[in-house]
């Protein structure tokens, strides 16, 4: 079985991405076709990159890398659930990519994004920065607005078609995510 961690990819006080994280995550297990696992970067002290090495010497010189790499080596694929600040990914979530290099080569991910235009900008450059650690994006994205999607910005209430747009992204990340195997394998 195919296994998916979904990241929540904010650790802001007050941040609106926990509770997105928790839909996506409360839908996928739902579908009950693959494993899925919140994984919250505010668990992970990575602080900023902080390895005397590059990561892909896979060497890591401390513990907070060792349990981050353990994490995502773990899974098949990802959905990131990102805010936009400054028409951009947090630095909270650049930081934890970077940390790792072969943990996320060959695997599949597909995006949430919130923010003020559904945070496709944010998504844009998580694609790139994504696709030079050899991960493969899928096409569907659920980009959720602050201002129709979040009652006072801060309640997440969703309009109805996001969870079709999920379904959507979740079959191409799985498809993904198991198409990519043999490569993880060899």
């Amino acid at each position: 079985m195919i296994k998916v961690g979904i990241i929540v990819g904010s650790t802001r006080p007050g941040r609106n991405a926990e509770a997105v994280a928790q839909w996506v995550h409360d839908l996928a297990v739902k579908r009950g076709d693959a494993e899925y696992e919140l994984v919250d970067l505010k668990d992970y002290t990575l602080g900023n990159l902080d390895e005397p090495q590059h990561p892909a010497a896979g060497n890591y010189a401390h513990e907070h890398t060792r349990q981050w790499a353990a994490k995502i080596a773990s899974f098949d694929a990802f959905v990131f659930v990102t805010p936009e600040y400054n028409h951009s990914i947090p630095g909270s979530l650049k930081n934890a990519v970077d940390f790792l290099y072969a943990e996320w080569t060959n695997k599949a991910a597909g995006f949430v994004g919130c923010g003020v235009g559904g945070a496709v900008q944010a998504v844009g450059h998580l694609r790139d920065v994504l696709s030079n650690v050899g991960v493969a994006t899928v096409q569907q994205q659920v980009a959720l607005s602050i201002f129709t999607d979040f009652e006072n910005m801060t309640a997440f209430k969703p309009a109805a078609v996001h969870e079709d747009k999920l379904g959507v992204l979740l079959d191409q990340v799985l498809a993904w995510g198991g198409a990519l195997r043999p490569l993880r394998a060899a």
